[in-house]
């Protein structure tokens, strides 16, 4: 599913304009990403959380040179399902 049949849906359902609705998805992704730059993590109930999570700096092997790189400690945006949604989707996706 994309961005695009999300906002139909969600227009469908609730008979507000998809431009309308577009500007609300758009302005919740980017609340979202900057929360997390930021250092933020994001929570919601019943949905999941976005998290930002820290790779520790390590040690690398370059194959073609033969030589070994450090890749310094960084973050990365991840997401984790809540525990109703994952259950809803165990139950709920039957094999297709």
């Amino acid at each position: 599913m994309t961005k695009a049949e999300i906002i139909a849906e969600i227009s469908g359902k609730t008979g507000i304009e998809k431009g309308d609705v577009q500007e609300t998805v758009e302005a919740f992704f980017k609340v979202v990403k900057n929360a997390m730059v930021n250092g933020e993590n994001v929570y919601v109930r019943g949905f999941g959380s976005f998290v930002v999570k820290k790779r520790a700096k390590k040690t690398a092997r370059n194959i073609s040179k033969n030589t070994a790189i450090i890749i310094p400690e960084h973050f990365i945006p991840s997401f984790k399902p809540a525990k109703v949604f994952v259950e809803k989707v165990k139950s709920g996706n039957k094999s297709k």
